[in-house]
């Protein structure tokens, strides 16, 4: 699968807001490998055990059908590895029969079925089916498709993960609202009846002594039962709290894997732009400057440079610029060892600048285009050799860079050492600047 493809499908399934979003983003990826092929997910209800429904992506909408089919449908061999999870496990004797079964498209004979387990938390969630055509030659849709499937097991899990916090949150309410009203109503009636013997005049009905034990036994248990549908109800009201809190962290982790999968899927993007860049830039001007673009704007750095090993022995020397001050010209060289790049260079270790004061005290940060007290200067390292000095300033809207920062710029500085060492960047960029 190419690469761009993939970032695409991860960019559609993290911002997915629903099962059938993310499915149709499969379907298009499918397409995309295999015109031929179809699929579609049946959903699995544990209580039941039973194959509650199916959902076939058609274009840019899902059809949604009842199935209420049993799980002993499927052969036991292939029952076992979905209950396990994993790969796609063919179907070959009666792919045709369990293809209709499943609902996914069968228009060209002779195709091979093949089915997965997803998994929730360790239990099986839904089948995915995928029938292709039989090939003699080339690779499966099964096997090319795997990159995709990893994407959208990510995006399963989260969205079952959510839609299983709202179904708990409604029944919760649901219990609550219960209680709730039974202690209302039964709280109503005792003080009906405490209304009634208070407005009885005594002169009315004359109680003899057994009435009056008996009248005062019926007020004891009615208070009694007052005070237990009272405790019915603290008790569910600290039940819906610990349930809360329950959901709230419940609610913390999602997102925190909500924001891991983010993050994945930036750093595939950014891979694919890397690896574009470095296939369709034909000059090393270009390149360098769409490398440098690239760190820049995924960190928000408003000014940014990136200085390349020099010829000269311990020296490099500035390959691109954004932001610089105007007196700061591409070429110009500095020593290993002076300033903060060159000790960078030197130590061959990141250096994370946060605090203005601490800022204020590095030589090459006193100038009136530093406004904010956060820095990076990254050794650019690609087999124990130095490529050079990636530097990032002045982040937007006065942010602050922190230890998460530097080890996303770790892998971008990675790609872009490898990217330099394999084009010779510093050599053919000194080819093209008015080197002072």
């Amino acid at each position: 699968m190419p690469p761009r493809s993939l970032a695409s499908l991860a960019h559609a399934l993290a911002a997915a807001p629903d099962l059938e979003h993310a499915l149709v983003a499969m379907g298009e990826c499918l397409i995309e490998l295999d015109i031929g092929a179809s699929l579609a997910l049946i959903q699995y209800n544990a209580r039941r055990d039973m194959l509650s429904e199916r959902l076939a992506p058609v274009g840019a909408r899902v059809v949604r059908t009842s199935m209420e089919t049993t799980f002993d449908h499927l052969p036991e061999p292939v029952r076992q590895r979905i209950l396990a999870g994993g790969p796609f496990v063919d179907v070959t004797d009666r792919s045709a029969d369990y293809a209709r079964l499943c609902g996914v498209s069968t228009q060209l004979e002779g195709g091979v079925l093949a089915v997965r387990g997803m998994k929730v938390e360790g239990q099986l969630g839904a089948v995915l089916a995928l029938y292709e055509p039989r090939k003699i030659f080339g690779t499966r849709a099964t096997e090319r498709l795997a990159p995709a499937l990893a994407l959208f097991d990510l995006a399963f899990v989260r969205l079952a993960e959510r839609d299983a916090r709202l179904e708990a949150v409604k029944t919760l309410e649901d219990v609550t609202q219960r209680v709730h009203g039974e202690y209302v109503r039964k709280l109503s009636a005792l003080e009906a009846e405490l209304r009634a013997v208070r407005n009885t005049p005594r002169d009315v009905v004359a109680l003899n002594p057994a009435e009056a034990i008996a009248l005062q036994a019926d007020a004891a248990r009615a208070v009694e039962e007052a005070r237990r549908s009272s405790r019915k109800a603290e008790l569910a009201e600290q039940q819906l709290g610990a349930a809360v809190s329950q959901l709230e962290q419940a609610h913390i982790e999602l997102h925190r894997r909500s924001e891991a999968l983010r993050q994945r899927t930036r750093t595939l993007y950014l891979l694919d732009r890397a690896l574009t860049l470095d296939a369709q830039a034909r000059e090393a001007r270009a390149l360098v400057d769409g490398l440098l673009s690239l760190v820049g704007d995924d960190m928000q750095a408003q000014r940014c440079s990136l200085m390349l090993r020099a010829p000269e022995p311990d020296h490099l020397y500035l390959a691109a610029a954004r932001g610089i001050a105007p007196n700061v010209v591409e070429g110009m060289r500095i020593r290993i060892g002076e300033g903060v790049a060159g000790r960078v260079a030197a130590a061959r270790e990141p250096l994370l600048v946060q605090d203005v004061r601490e800022a204020a005290q590095h030589p090459l940060l006193r100038d009136q285009y530093f406004t904010t007290g956060s820095f990076i200067s990254f050794p650019l390292v690609y087999h124990d050799e130095l490529v050079g000095v990636l530097n990032l300033t002045n982040r937007a809207q006065r942010g602050i860079y922190t230890e998460e920062d530097v080890e996303r710029v770790r892998l971008l500085g990675l790609v872009i050492s490898l990217i330099a060492s394999r084009n010779g960047l510093s050599e053919r960029l000194l080819e093209t600047l008015d080197v002072r």
